[in-house]
């Protein structure tokens, strides 16, 4: 029987596929924050 046939090969491919966009996507938020730094309201707080 082929993998392409087998529902089991079909939802693993699935769950990877969530799983490396959520990762894409987690990099490129934590690379957003790390690039602007904390805000304005962030930075107050701080510093009081």
């Amino acid at each position: 029987m082929s993998m392409w046939h087998d529902e089991g090969a079909w939802i693993a491919m699935g769950v990877s596929v969530l799983f490396i966009a959520a990762g894409v996507i987690m990099h490129f938020v934590f690379i957003r924050i790390l690039k602007t730094g904390a805000t304005e309201h962030e930075q107050e707080n701080h510093h009081e």
